[in-house]
């Protein structure tokens, strides 16, 4: 028979459990015996563990090899071999623990003794090692610590024990079983019991931490092993003490008394037992007025360290109102009172205790009440003095005929008098409604109410003073909108006039803001804008380019009601040269721009008149004859008219000085029948217009930020001086008989400045 067409037959199940199909498998030829073995075999060993062979050996003389697991690889090296590798018997040398290894995973081999070839495939299988009940469950713990609230349940789970059994799951070894050994103490209405398969610790009955305050439990564990294993524990239960004592004042009656209008903390202690555990919630106290507080003028607190209710006065009380209380007051814990009945918990049913407090008033002297305290009058705003606005109604609690006096003690705008014993309040000066001490419409008035009780105490009233609004202000621009700024480049932009109002609705906006008509050619230079929606601003609108300078716009701006007042924008137009911004001038730099073209026009005129005193002082003597004196001071003559010189010096020598112009500045006016008399005042008017004309012109220079004042001569020089040709006298710019007057060419001030040498 051909050793391939062999039928290997195979005794025993292998690892796959599929031995039905390995008989059929022509490759398979070994041939083995059951191999199992049982944890913690005492021996002897070495001791047979079973035998194999393979069939191939009646042709082939065979060598039986060992290896895996147990042979010669980890966990346990040498615990397997093959006694004789002829016949293929396993032998076991030392006991096994299936905790530690529970099976072994082997390698045979059969080999050519001849070539020292493998003949035939590797046969692989289990060594598998039978559980024995060699381990005890075991807890966790030797010993537990837990606690239960007295007012625990009966049946409710307080406690769950848990084991470990290290033998084969699923089998009687690891399966435990749980027994309540022992309970210290031992009471028959309450205690504890335990679920035999759970191991959950219940409690059956009632606790009572007066009565037992801890109980020691020990608990038994045990498999089903064979023979069945135990271990114990102990479980040590601390009871915590629950509200089942209620508490109780020492005593059920109360009397105090206390002086009207006073707050007071602490007027009375009230003292309570309770039978719980101090400073638990079962043993702390809460206290409640339950009748008597309806006002709310008591308080009851907790003091936290005596566990005593502390009574307290909050708000004042009042002997004409009600000269005497009672309170009752009750007491309860923290924590819900229960009772045990029949083993079961249950509410408890007990009525809470209670005590009365008797609480005496005693009279003091009140201060004056105000009827009402706070009261509104409305007014017009502007209400003129004398008029009557109401009046103060205060009453003495303590007596009808008490005699009571009104003082004002708050009227900051001191607008009004208050009578001292009617309360009467009458305005003594007009009301105003912008004023700043109204805040809203309102004005405050206050007053004091004093009695003549020991000592005089005061109540305090008020008066709110409504000012209802009239038309008494008109619009006016806002300090922002008063002066302007605009570049010369910037065109037709417009800018924002904003105008604000006193008066309230419907005394103020939308405004109306129309240009001053009377302004000559305003409306060509400059157009007003609003929008629709914005009644309180305008656009200020530039129709034609203006060069730099300082620029007054009028305009008149009205309310709703059309009451209007005329306004003036001062809007600055400049050249820009640093950007689109105008330069910021200082202040010293402006006002002389400003002053100094009319500085420049009042100096040169005040020159020109100088040097023509000087020079008619100077040649004077030798013109005319003698000179008068007048009793008022040196006096200065002035010749009009040259051509009469003669017959003034001869025949009409007399001068005198019209009345009303006695003083030092005054002229003396010459008599000549060819000379008008007094001539002074047509000269005056003359001079006045044609200065007037030569101011204006320079005037136009103002707003010209290039000009710069001219220098005529340094000071101590006065040969070849330019004339001061803005403010020269021509000879056309005078009449005819002014000239005449004057003499019969009109000298100018340079000439004779050089003709006279006078020094200036």
């Amino acid at each position: 028979m051909d050793i391939r067409g062999c039928t290997w037959l195979l005794l025993l199940s292998l690892l796959q459990g599929q031995s039905h199909q390995a008989l059929r498998r022509s490759k398979r030829r070994w041939v083995l015996t059951t191999l199992e073995l049982e944890e913690e075999d005492p021996g002897p060993f070495p001791k047979l563990v079973g035998e194999l062979f393979n069939n191939m050996s009646n042709n082939v003389s065979l060598i039986y090899l060992i290896r895996g697991p147990g042979v010669d690889e980890f966990p346990e090296i040498g615990l397997f071999s093959i006694e004789d590798q002829q016949n293929g018997k396993i032998y076991v040398h030392r006991s096994v623990d299936r905790e530690v290894t529970p099976s072994f995973m082997v390698y045979f081999d059969a080999v050519d003794r001849s070539t020292g070839r493998v003949v035939d495939e590797s046969l692989i299988f289990n060594i598998r090692i039978r559980d024995v009940n060699d381990h005890a469950p075991q807890f966790p713990e030797k010993e537990f610590n837990i606690s239960v609230k007295e007012n625990q349940a009966a049946g409710q789970s307080v406690f769950q024990l848990l084991t470990v059994d290290l033998d084969q799951g699923n089998t009687p070894n690891s399966q435990v079983l749980y027994f309540l050994v022992s309970q210290t103490p031992l009471l028959r209405e309450s205690g504890f019991r335990i679920d035999l398969i759970s191991g959950e610790v219940r409690l059956s009955g009632c606790l009572n931490y007066e009565t037992a305050p801890w109980f020691t439990l020990i608990i038994r564990a045990t498999d089903c092993g064979e023979p069945s294993l135990s271990s114990t524990t102990t479980i040590h239960v601390s009871v915590e003490d629950g509200n089942n004592h209620m508490p109780t004042f020492t005593e059920d009656h109360y009397n105090i008394q206390i002086s009207e209008n006073q707050v007071e903390w602490g007027m009375l202690y009230l003292p309570v037992q309770d039978r719980d555990s101090p400073f638990t919630p079962a043993w702390r106290t809460q206290f409640n007025i339950l009748d008597g507080n309806e006002e709310e003028h008591f308080d009851i607190m907790t003091d936290p360290e005596t566990n005593q209710g502390v009574l307290n006065v909050i708000k004042p009380l009042d002997y004409e109102t009600q000269a005497a209380h009672s309170l009752i007051i009750i007491v309860e814990n923290q924590e819900q009172l229960f009772s045990c009945e029949e083993g079961q918990l249950q509410p408890s049913t007990k009525v809470v205790a209670s005590t009365t407090v008797s609480v005496k008033v005693v009279d003091a002297n009140d201060p004056p009440a105000f009827h009402p305290r706070t009261f509104i009058i409305s007014e017009e705003d502007g209400a003129r003095p004398g008029i009557q606005l109401g009046y103060f109604n205060a009453t003495d609690p303590d007596r009808i005929t008490s005699q009571i006096r009104y003082k004002l003690v708050h009227d900051p705008a001191n607008w009004v008098t208050v009578d001292e014993k009617s309360g009467v309040v009458t305005t003594k000066r007009q009301i105003d409604r912008e004023s700043p001490h109204v805040n809203d419409s309102f004005y405050t008035i206050i007053v004091h109410a004093v009695d003549n009780g020991l000592p005089q105490l005061t109540g305090t009233g008020t008066l709110m003073l409504f000012l209802s609004d009239v038309n008494d202000n008109a619009p006016t621009l806002q300090s922002h909108s008063q002066h302007l700024e605009m570049c010369e480049s910037a065109g037709n932009k417009p800018l924002l006039l904003e105008a604000e109002d006193a008066d309230l609705d419907p005394y103020s906006d939308p405004f109306t803001f129309d240009l001053d008509s009377a302004q000559r050619d305003v409306y060509d230079t400059w157009m007003l804008r609003t929008k629709h929606g914005e009644g309180r601003s305008a656009e200020l609108i530039m129709l034609r380019s203006l060069p730099p300078g300082d620029y007054l716009v009028p305009l008149f701006i009205g309310d709703r009601q059309g009451l209007t007042q005329k306004q003036t924008v001062h809007v600055r137009i400049c050249s820009c040269p640093s950007g689109s911004k105008c330069e910021n001038r200082s202040d010293t730099g402006l006002l002389w721009w400003a002053l100094s073209p009319m500085c420049v026009a009042v100096l040169a005129l005040a020159a020109a008149l100088l040097f023509l005193l000087r020079c008619h002082f100077a040649f004077g003597p030798k013109r005319l004859g003698g000179f008068i004196p007048s009793d008022n001071g040196h006096q200065t003559l002035i010749v009009y008219n040259e051509e009469s010189k003669a017959l003034s010096a001869q025949g009409h020598n007399m001068f005198f000085e019209p009345r009303g112009m006695r003083n030092r500045s005054s002229t003396p006016v010459c008599l000549d029948r060819l000379v008008p008399r007094c001539p002074q005042k047509l000269l005056e008017g003359r001079v006045m217009e044609t200065w007037s004309q030569k101011l204006h012109t320079v005037d136009m220079l103002e707003g010209d930020t290039g000009y710069l004042p001219h220098v005529y001569r340094e000071e101590g020089e006065c040969e070849g001086a330019e004339t001061l040709s803005s403010l020269t006298f021509l000879e056309q710019d005078l009449s005819p008989e002014l000239l005449d007057y004057l003499s019969s060419k009109s000298t100018p001030s340079e000439a004779m400045c050089s003709a006279s040498r006078v020094p200036l």
